[in-house]
């Protein structure tokens, strides 16, 4: 019992010398010591806070001040032989400690939790449960079955606890004392699954403890790897019991202490005077109080000094058996200790009530010393009436408080008349069912004696009935412990997923903070190279830092941003296959593709930090579940198309708005691009040649249309079939681009072909792929006007450099931007476009020019502007500013603006070409003359020369 005194004073507070307190002191008081700092020994840190209550008897869950621990068999050794140890869990790291015995100061080892798994198995000893780390796995065995699920749970339930606070320690730092009970996701997640376990009695805390070692005297329990520490915790437990044995005093309480006088201290206590409101404030009632209050006190002490003195004697003899065996002891010992305890609780509130006492006649010295200070008769009787009116107020308060107490005894005396009511319908019920239980009993006997009378010649089957039925109890009891594993493996699969989750999104902040942090870097670094280009076309510097500038660019220029250290990493294809950066064969614009490839990988990564929810919560409201059948044309899609679609919904939207455009000649052909494969195969000398030299020359920077790739065949088929679809235009460069994008969201080539006749057929103007590209034409002289209107500085420069932009523009219109603007910009000019029309087109050429004004401004050059322009489009890196550029600052740009100036240029343009047609026919007119008049001149020279 003293090494169990040892363990409970381990975690109270501070004791001085001359005073001993008892286990039974040291482990009850959970209150007090709560309320008081824990003062621990640098050797037994790893077991600090243990604070063991008492045994509840009720079965309910541990209190918040319980502290898990107790008793558990480990398996380990290269026998794998099962040994006890003591298992006590640390809440600041989320460790699991263990000991040979609780006494030991330093632990044997430890099994961190943070990362744990649980498990049991069903068919292995009963209480075995496994405890899986990254590192080990731990095989342990608690007593009973009840015990092993209540450890599983617990450590559940400490293992969401530290990873909920764990994650939020630095905003929402957690208190001493919180515990599993107040975390609801932690109650939550297990309750769902499995009930609660209740504490099994005597396996873990403050009883576990109380009980003596199991397998202390087995040889195999001690540990072979850590003898050094078996030796410290063999020295700290001979310490402790001396240390005990010359703390002990007269205020000692024993173990063997008669607990009938536990009875006695409360009467003491009751003969005290305490003070009362109604008492007088005299002297001789002051100091007959006092006298009385000495007399008390020095009885009390006198009358407890021998009695203590006479236990701690008897405590040193050791207790007989007697014939009686050790567990009745045990249970002798603990019920003694019980006793003890509850004995110097009833001495602490002697003590509290002594306390009390001493207050009140020190209030009441102090008010007589006042009133013997007091100098005349005035003041002490207004002393005298203020007694009076505290004693007035004092008794007021009496009287409501039993008022209170006689409201309570009628509530009392109610529901006792209501319990009572109760009780005779019990008792009536009780009848009732004894009735039928002889009437059971009545039909039993009858059904046995009928059995009697079959028994005979039912032998073998109730013998198979009894086979069957003990099976039947097997097959249930096998179907309830796979039930309840079922349950629990559940509740371990809905933790585990949970803090996995929450794991993904730390990791997902993490990896957002990284890629800002990355996307700054290539944003200096393309500052850097910028400032660089301008170093190099400076001429203010010598030839020596010319040459020290071309140094650093061209080692700039050969790094390789692919073997940079990334710690977002990206690929260098987006997601439809497009490379992100070109590369530049010449040498002057290597430094410049190593810019734009910084800009768009910045970008890239900032991309990765925006939230695209709203977003895709607008594109999920608005078309997720509908049929297509049921889509329809309306401000907020065109809203959404203006924005950008997401890939999920792309290929949905665009089939959409094919299909409407096309459905009428579709219903009147519906076999159309079969028809057209099949013409197109059987006839393969009418086929356009110059489609099979553009099939390798189609998006060369997409990874999917390799050579080998299977597009290229299904690119061919599309071709083809157009080409008989529409003699008129036949094929044009251009086209298969067009094809290729199509095929890239459709996915199939009957949805491309179709695209292909929509934007061609539906979407642009007449005369736009014919040989003489009269439509295209017409646009760019459109345009030019748009650009005097809209950027008319911009169009003054490039008029005073005799830069022609339609030479750049064309190509935008023909194959509408593809391989001119990078594809996550490319595909929202296409959502806008398949929607809106030829209008879209006209809107982003002008915001591409108004997105590089100032660039555009400060060239001088011609040469230089024409490679200037050609290049800049594929250097745009911000498409939500371009996009607003197009729509907002771009307005007012009416469709049917578009098709009036169309409409006068077209005119004019065939004036010029039938003006063009006449001077050739006039040419060729003159040309026929001239030859004739040629071939007479040579004939009357072969007549002079006859």
């Amino acid at each position: 019992m003293e090494s169990e005194g040892s363990l409970c004073t381990r975690s109270s507070p501070p004791i001085p010398p001359d005073i001993h307190i008892s286990p039974a002191d040291g482990c009850v008081d959970s209150n007090e010591t709560q309320q008081k700092s824990l003062v621990q020994s640098d050797g037994a840190q790893k077991k600090e806070n243990i604070q063991i209550n008492p045994a509840q008897t009720d079965g309910t869950p541990p209190s918040s001040s319980t502290k898990l621990c107790g008793y558990l068999n480990k398996q380990g050794g290269p026998l794998k032989a099962w040994k006890s140890r003591w298992f006590t869990y640390e809440e600041k790291s989320c460790q699991l400690f263990y000991y040979r015995m609780a006494q030991d100061i330093n632990p044997l080892g430890k099994v961190d939790l943070s990362r744990a798994t649980f498990s049991y198995p069903l068919q292995g000893e009963e209480g075995t449960f496994h405890i899986q780390t990254p590192e080990r796995t731990v095989i342990l065995k608690a007593a009973n079955r009840d015990a092993q699920m209540y450890w599983l749970q617990q450590l559940q339930l400490k293992r969401a606890l530290y990873r909920e606070q764990h994650s939020r320690h630095q905003s929402l730092p957690r208190a001493d004392n919180q515990t599993l009970d107040s975390t609801p996701s932690a109650n939550n997640s297990t309750a769902d699954f499995l009930p609660m376990v209740k504490t099994p009695s005597g396996l873990v805390g403050e009883e576990a403890a109380s009980l003596p070692a199991p397998g202390v005297k087995n040889p195999l329990n001690v540990s072979i790897k850590h003898p050094l520490i078996e030796l410290q915790n063999t020295m700290y437990s001979l310490l402790c019991r001396q240390s005990q044995e010359i703390r002990e005093s007269v205020f000692h309480v024993d173990d063997d202490h008669n607990p009938s006088d536990t009875q006695k201290t409360p009467s003491k206590a009751s003969t005290l005077p305490v003070p009362t409101p109604g008492s007088s404030l005299t002297p001789e009632s002051s100091k007959a109080r006092c006298q009385s209050l000495h007399e008390n006190l020095q009885g009390q002490c006198l009358s407890t000094v021998p009695q203590n003195r006479k236990s701690s004697k008897e405590k040193s003899k050791p207790p007989e058996l007697k014939g009686a065996n050790a567990f009745e002891h045990t249970s002798h010992l603990h019920q003694e200790n019980l006793s003890l305890a509850e004995e110097v609780k009833t001495q602490k509130e002697l003590v509290v009530l002594l306390h009390k006492v001493v207050e009140a006649a020190q209030l009441e010295k102090c008010t007589f010393a006042q009133f013997l200070a007091a100098e005349g008769e005035q003041e002490r009787l207004e002393l005298l009436r203020h007694g009076e009116r505290r004693m007035a107020k004092m008794q007021h308060h009496i009287e409501s408080l039993q008022l209170e107490n006689e409201t309570l005894q009628r509530d009392l005396s109610q529901r006792d008349a209501h319990v009572a009511e109760l009780q005779e319908s019990v008792q009536l019920l009780m009848q009732k069912n004894q009735a039928k239980q002889e009437v059971i009993l009545k039909l039993s006997e009858k059904l046995a004696a009928c059995d009697a009378n079959q028994q005979s010649t039912n032998g073998l089957k109730s013998e198979t009935f009894k086979h069957l039925a003990l099976e039947n109890e097997n097959l249930k009891d096998d179907l309830k412990a796979y039930t309840i594993q079922n349950k629990f493996l559940n509740s371990e699969i809905y933790q585990l997923t949970t803090l996995w989750r929450k794991s993904s999104e730390q990791e997902k902040s993490l990896m957002l903070k990284c890629a800002v942090l990355e996307a700054s870097n290539c944003q200096m670094e393309s500052r850097y190279l910028g400032i660089l280009q301008k170093l190099q076309q400076s001429k203010e510097l010598n030839s020596e830092q010319r040459e020290e500038v071309k140094k650093v660019i061209k080692d700039s220029v050969q790094a390789d941003l692919n073997t940079a250290i990334k710690l977002n990493p990206i690929s260098d294809y987006d997601e439809f296959g497009f490379k992100i950066a070109i590369d530049y064969k010449a040498e002057d614009l290597k430094l410049l593709a190593k810019i734009q490839a910084l800009e768009i990988r910045s970008q890239n990564l900032l991309k990765q930090e925006e939230c695209d929810g709203p977003l895709l919560a607008r594109c999920t409201q608005l078309l997720f579940g509908r049929p297509e059948e049921e889509l329809s044309s309306s401000p907020e899609l065109k809203s959404l198309l203006r924005t950008g679609l997401p890939r999920e919904y792309r290929a949905k939207v665009w089939h959409f708005m094919i299909h409407t455009r096309t459905r009428e000649y579709r219903e009147r052909y519906p076999d159309r691009y079969q028809e057209l494969c099949e013409k197109s195969r059987t006839s393969p000398h009418l086929v356009p040649r110059q489609i099979q030299l553009d099939l390798d020359r189609t998006l060369t920077n997409n990874q999917h249309f390799s050579p080998s790739s299977s597009l290229i065949t299904q690119l061919e088929r599309v071709l083809q079939a157009f080409s008989w679809q529409k003699p008129t235009v036949g094929y044009v460069q251009g086209l298969n681009r067009l094809a290729a994008i199509a095929l890239l969201v459709l996915q199939k080539e009957e949805d491309a072909f179709w695209c292909l006749v929509a934007i061609v057929e539906y979407i642009m103007p007449h005369d736009y792929y014919t040989k003489d590209l009269l439509g295209c034409q017409a646009d760019q002289r459109v345009f030019k006007d748009l650009m005097w209107e809209k950027l008319p500085r911009l169009m003054a420069h490039l008029e005073a450099q005799r830069v022609d932009v339609s030479l750049i523009t064309v190509e935008w219109f023909l194959v509408l931007f593809v391989e001119s603007l990078p594809s996550r910009i490319l595909f929202k000019i296409w959502d806008a476009f398949l929607y809106e029309g030829t209008k879209v087109i006209f809107r982003y050429a002008l915001a591409l020019f108004k997105y590089r004004e100032e660039h555009i401004l400060k060239i001088h050059d011609s040469v230089e502007m024409y490679q200037y322009l050609r290049l800049f489009p594929n250097t745009i890196a911000d498409g939500r500013k371009l996009t607003s550029i197009a729509f907002n600052d771009m307005n007012p740009l009416p469709m049917k603006l578009l098709r009036n100036r169309r409409a006068v240029h077209m005119e004019r343009l065939r004036a010029e070409m039938k003006e063009l047609e006449n001077l050739q026919k006039a040419y060729e007119a003159e040309h026929v003359q001239c030859k004739e008049k040629e071939l007479d001149t040579l004939a009357s020279e072969d007549d002079e020369d006859v």
